[in-house]
């Protein structure tokens, strides 16, 4: 008797439309209920984190640990190990795969420093001269990135704050090649004072 009318009732909801297409529905969203759990565990798993690197690891490379302590994760802390590849631009990231699915996504970030300031993949810096070589012009020295020194040639009569731009000696690009260094020129003009002859 039971079976019956729970036959006669299935029949009157398949039967009219607007019950049928609501039956169909909730049947649909049954159906992709667990699978949509499946996916949003795994994405859960995905992290992103920025790292700080020296100017001189961008250039040179160097090797990182990771490591992840995820409290829902039974087999304890995560440590793999990170290659960052010598000519790394700023910016880059790297995908770190996670045991058990999901990934770490680790973005290089230039770590200020007290020589430069990174813009992008070009370099910033100060160059103090006195004022009789903001005059005359000519050559000065200044240490670039890779700890080498590089040659500045200041224009005669430069201005005080102008920026000097230096080609290729900048940080890495992600498309290859390297940014700029850009020298801002810092010098005080020089001032006398001295008494007028003949007055008080």
């Amino acid at each position: 008797m039971e079976r019956t009318q729970a036959l006669n009732a299935a029949y009157e909801i398949l039967s009219d439309p607007a019950e049928r297409q609501a039956y169909d529905e909730a049947r649909i969203a049954r159906e992709r209920a667990p699978a949509q759990a499946k996916r949003s565990a795994k994405t859960n798993r995905n992290i992103a984190q920025d790292v700080h690197l020296k100017i001189e690891e961008f250039l040179r490379g160097t090797m990182l640990t990771v490591q992840v302590d995820d409290p829902s994760n039974q087999g304890g802390r995560e440590r793999y190990e990170l290659i960052i590849p010598p000519e790394t631009a700023p910016g880059a990231k790297f995908r770190v795969p996670r045991d058990g699915g999901g990934f770490v996504m680790v973005r290089a970030r230039a770590l200020p420093g007290f020589r430069f300031k990174v813009r992008g993949s070009d370099l910033r810096c100060d160059m103090r001269i006195n004022s009789k070589r903001a005059a005359l012009g000519g050559y000065e020295m200044i240490q670039g990135a890779t700890g080498s020194m590089v040659r500045v040639l200041i224009p005669k009569g430069v201005a005080p704050d102008e920026i000097i731009r230096i080609e290729e000696q900048g940080l890495p690009k992600a498309r290859g090649g390297r940014g700029d260094l850009l020298v801002r020129i810092k010098y005080r003009p020089e001032v006398k004072i001295t008494r007028s002859i003949g007055k008080k």
